[in-house]
C-alpha cells in the first residue's frame, strides 16, 4: 500500500497501528465448551481476559432458561446466512427499522458539505472518510432493528434529506438516495451474514457512492465487516475489525483506515488509524482516532511520519448522547422516529408508521410482537399470490439496473433512484399521504405498504 509498509520494520506510527493484531488472534478464541457443556459456544469479554469467559457467559439480557431455549433453536443454523431465515422475538428489537438505521449515516452530513467546499484534495478525503467513520458510534448498539417489509419506505427531510426503500425481500435489499446543494449520496445495500453459534459475522455487501457537486468528484466507500459477539451467552457487543477504503474515482486518491480489533482487556478497542494516499499511493495525511469518540489528522512525509512543524487536529467528535437511554439511542436516532424530520405529507409506507415499531416505542411488547407476526405473515401471503400470478415486485422509487458489481463479499445487483418520488412529492395530496400533524392521535398507525410497486 505504499511506503508506510517500511514503518512496520522500524517502528513508528504505522507499526503502532498494527500492534493489536497479535492480541486479537488470542482474544477471539475464548471458548467455554467444557465449562458450560455447549458445543461451539465462544464467549468473549471485551473488558477481560481468557479466564473471564465462564463468568461472562452468565451475563447478558437472557435468563438461563431463555438462553437454553434459543441455543437449542439456533444451533442448527451454525455456518448459515440468517439474514431473513429466523423469526426472532421482539424482545431483542429496537424501535427502528433497517431503513432508519441507514439514515443514521446522515447525522454528520456537514462533513460532506465541508468536503465539497474544500480546495485541498487530501483534506477533502479527510472530511469525507471521517463522515464514513462517524456512524459506527451508532452501529455499536446491540438491539436489532426491524427488517423492512417489501415496499416499505423511509424519508427524512433535513440533514441532507434521505429517501430509502426496501427493494427486494429475497435477498433482502435496500436502496437509498440523499441530496443537497453540496452532495448526492446513493446506496444499494444487501447484507450477508454467517451465524457462528454465539456470534454473527455481518458482511456489508453493497455499494455506497457520494458525488461532491462542485467539482463532480465521485467517492466510493467499502466499509469493514462487523462481528456481533455474545448473542446468546454473555453481554452482546459489536466490533468492526478490518479495512475501510474510500476511493476518489475521479482522481485516484484514496483513504485506507484500519479498524483495530479488540484485544484482551479492551486493548485497541474502537481505535482507527490510517492514511490519505495520492494516486501514486504515497501517504499525504495520517489519520487516527476512535470511532466511538473522534477522528484527527496530521500531514505526514513519505514514510508516514508526522511532518515537522505540524500538529494533530481534530476533524470530528461524536455528539453527546442521552444518559441511560433504554436502547442506547443517540439524540439523532430519536429524531429519526420523530415526525419533526418527516415531510408534512408522508407516504403511508414510512417506517415511522409501522405498527410493530410504533408499539415497541410505546413500550407495549405484546402488541409489538403480534403486529410483527401479522406483518410477516401478510408479506408471505402476498409473495405466494404474486408467484401464483407470475407477477414480480418492482419498487416504485428505485429502478433495478442491469449492472452487477463485485464486492469483497459477493456480487451486487444495483438499484438507482429514478426521481419519480420528487415529482410525486410535489403533487402529493391527502388521498395518498398521511398528514403527520394528525398521527400523534392515532392509536394504531395507518401503515400501508401495498400498491407501492409499478
Amino acid at each position: 500500500m505504499g511506503s508506510p509498509d517500511t514503518n512496520q520494520k522500524k517502528g513508528g506510527f504505522f507499526a503502532a497501528m498494527t500492534s493489536g493484531l497479535s492480541m486479537f488472534s488470542n482474544a477471539m478464541h475464548r471458548s467455554v465448551n467444557g465449562l458450560l457443556g455447549y458445543e461451539g459456544v465462544e464467549v468473549i469479554n471485551p473488558e477481560g481476559g481468557k479466564e473471564d469467559a465462564e463468568e461472562e457467559a452468565q451475563r447478558g439480557r437472557w435468563k438461563q432458561e431463555e438462553r437454553d431455549s434459543y441455543w437449542k433453536m439456533m444451533q442448527k443454523y451454525i455456518g448459515s446466512d440468517v439474514t431473513s431465515m429466523v423469526t426472532l422475538p421482539v424482545l431483542i428489537f429496537e424501535p427502528m427499522t433497517m431503513l432508519q438505521k441507514m439514515a443514521e449515516l446522515m447525522e454528520y452530513s456537514y462533513l460532506l458539505d465541508q468536503a465539497d467546499k474544500c480546495e485541498d484534495p487530501y483534506m477533502r478525503m479527510v472530511y469525507a472518510s471521517s463522515w464514513a467513520v462517524s456512524v459506527y458510534f451508532a452501529y455499536q448498539r446491540t438491539w436489532k432493528p426491524f427488517n423492512p417489509i417489501l415496499g416499505e419506505t423511509y424519508e427524512m427531510v433535513n440533514h441532507g434529506g434521505l429517501h430509502s426503500s426496501q427493494s427486494s425481500h429475497h435477498p433482502p435489499m435496500s436502496a437509498g438516495h440523499a441530496e443537497n446543494e453540496h452532495f448526492t449520496y446513493d446506496v444499494t445495500s444487501k447484507l450477508r451474514t454467517k451465524f457462528l453459534g454465539n456470534s454473527l459475522d455481518v458482511y456489508p455487501v453493497g455499494r455506497t457512492r457520494v458525488t461532491l457537486k462542485r467539482d463532480g468528484i465521485v467517492l466510493d466507500l467499502v466499509p469493514p465487516p462487523t462481528k456481533v459477539n455474545n448473542l446468546i451467552f454473555g453481554r452482546t457487543w459489536v466490533d468492526s475489525p478490518g479495512e475501510m477504503i474510500m476511493s476518489n474515482m475521479t482522481t485516484g486518491d484514496k483513504v485506507v483506515l484500519y479498524f483495530q480489533p479488540c484485544g484482551w482487556f479492551g486493548a485497541n478497542r474502537y481505535e482507527v488509524d490510517g492514511y490519505v494516499y495520492n494516486a501514486d499511493e504515497e501517504p499525504k495525511i495520517l489519520m487516527t482516532g476512535k470511532w466511538s469518540e473522534s477522528m484527527s489528522y496530521q500531514p505526514c512525509d513519505l514514510e508516514g511520519e508526522p511532518l515537522p512543524g505540524t500538529e494533530m487536529k481534530e476533524v470530528w467528535r461524536v455528539a453527546t448522547a442521552p444518559p441511560n437511554d433504554k436502547f442506547q439511542f443517540t439524540y439523532f436516532a430519536h429524531k429519526l422516529n420523530s415526525f419533526d424530520t418527516a415531510p408534512k405529507k408522508l407516504l403511508p409506507s414510512d417506517s415511522r408508521l409501522r405498527p410493530d415499531r410504533w408499539a415497541l416505542e410505546k413500550g407495549d411488547l405484546s402488541k409489538a410482537g403480534a403486529a410483527k407476526s401479522s406483518l410477516e405473515e401478510r408479506q408471505r401471503a402476498e409473495k405466494r399470490n404474486r408467484e401464483a400470478k407470475g407477477d414480480q415486485f418492482n419498487p416504485k422509487w428505485f429502478d433495478q439496473t442491469e449492472e452487477v458489481v463485485p464486492t469483497p463479499w459477493g456480487d451486487l445487483e444495483l438499484y438507482r433512484f429514478n426521481g419519480k418520488y420528487i415529482d410525486h412529492r410535489n403533487s402529493i395530496d391527502s388521498s395518498d399521504a398521511v398528514d403527520t400533524g394528525d398521527v400523534q392521535s392515532i392509536e394504531f398507525c395507518p401503515w400501508q405498504y401495498a400498491n407501492l410497486s409499478e
